[in-house]
């Protein structure tokens, strides 16, 4: 079942979702080189807890921190610890934030200092292809038409769409109804609806698509070590389009 938001539960999102871009905000400036992706999350839970907020994602499903913070090859659920980012580094850095009983949810892939023409030509595609899926969403517009059109930017780049992580809805859980792939055939899947919120995220890979868990059993990377990047926004459909609730 795919829940419609009311006006209050749709406030509270909206909080949490500044919440979190605030959160990236920082996360953009304390990404340099020699900075330890430990310190990363130790701002980013600092901040959270400052707002009232809570971190979405520190226990979620036994996970151990506050962020995810996945570098170059790594694509997502990546740990935070004693690494240091270095100079060439990009990283996935993926926030949620609990206000009042409702989750915003966003990742951006960030540059460390200077980075090579194939990572910054990643990251714009990545980028892009979010905001091409974004401006498809409207009331009525099926699902899988948003999908599509952050597939074609994707593939029509040379890149490779990853299949096995998907968006999905978010709200008062962190993971609801629908799931959101970010690849598929235009004109099927459910109705968009004004009230629905949704966290889109898609994940590209440099290289061939597929992906691996390493032994931690968090960390998804990609099989033949190629960079990759994932950047999300939380929206709510509204009367005549959509709304992002953790634009920075």
């Amino acid at each position: 079942m795919i829940v419609i938001k009311s006006d209050k539960e749709l406030n509270l999102m909206r909080e949490a979702g500044r919440i979190v871009a605030e959160t990236h905000r920082l996360m953009k400036q304390a990404v340099v080189p020699g900075v330890t992706t430990a310190e990363l999350d130790r701002i980013a839970d600092t901040f959270i807890r400052s707002q009232g907020a809570v971190p979405s994602f520190k226990g979620y499903n036994g996970f151990p921190a506050s962020i995810c913070a996945s570098t170059n090859e790594e694509l997502v659920h990546g740990f935070p610890g004693p690494r240091k980012l270095v100079e060439g580094d990009i990283i996935s850095i993926d926030i949620g934030a609990q206000y009042q009983g409702y989750h915003g949810d966003s990742a951006w892939t960030y540059g460390v200092g200077r980075i090579s023409e194939e990572a910054q030509r990643l990251l714009d595609v990545t980028e892009a292809s979010l905001f091409a899926g974004l401006e498809l969403v409207k009331p009525d517009v099926r699902l899988f038409t948003v999908s599509h059109g952050i597939q074609k930017v994707i593939e029509e780049a040379g890149f490779a769409v990853v299949r096995e992580y998907v968006g999905h809805g978010v709200g008062a859980d962190l993971h609801e109804e629908p799931q959101i792939p970010n690849y598929g055939a235009p004109d099927r899947g459910p109705r968009l609806k004004p009230g629905m919120t949704l966290a889109i995220e898609p994940m590209v890979i440099v290289g061939e698509r597929y992906v691996k868990t390493l032994s931690d059993n968090w960390t998804v990377v990609t099989v033949d070590g190629s960079l990759c990047a994932h950047f999300e926004h939380t929206i709510a459909v509204t009367e005549d389009g959509y709304e992002i609730l953790t634009r920075a």
